[in-house]
């Protein structure tokens, strides 16, 4: 197992060292594959969101950290839930990844 990939031990609680990066990336996925399953471009989620493209962008590639209002103004654009978005999208693209 890679040494940052190692759990340590941090007030009694068991973190993964790269979970933050990890939840950014796996969510970026989620999104893109529900804006690709809607057939909308990133320029369409934004309008429909009214966050900026370039931002959609650095989601979707893991390297933001959206707010909870920004995570629901997406989930609404996508015509979806939070809880869906994260229990359908993000738990395929493990599966994904651990084939």
């Amino acid at each position: 197992m890679p040494v940052d990939l190692l759990p340590t031990k941090v007030d009694d609680i068991h973190v993964n060292i790269n979970s933050k990066q990890n939840i950014k990336y796996r969510f970026g996925k989620a999104i893109r594959r529900r804006r690709r399953e809607l057939d909308l471009s990133q320029e369409d989620l934004a309008e429909r969101s009214e966050l900026h493209r370039t931002y959609i962008s650095s989601i979707e590639r893991g390297q933001r950290n959206p707010s909870l209002e920004n995570i629901e103004k997406i989930a609404q654009a996508l015509r979806i839930s939070i809880s869906d978005l994260f229990a359908k999208y993000s738990i395929e693209e493990e599966k994904e990844t651990d084939e």
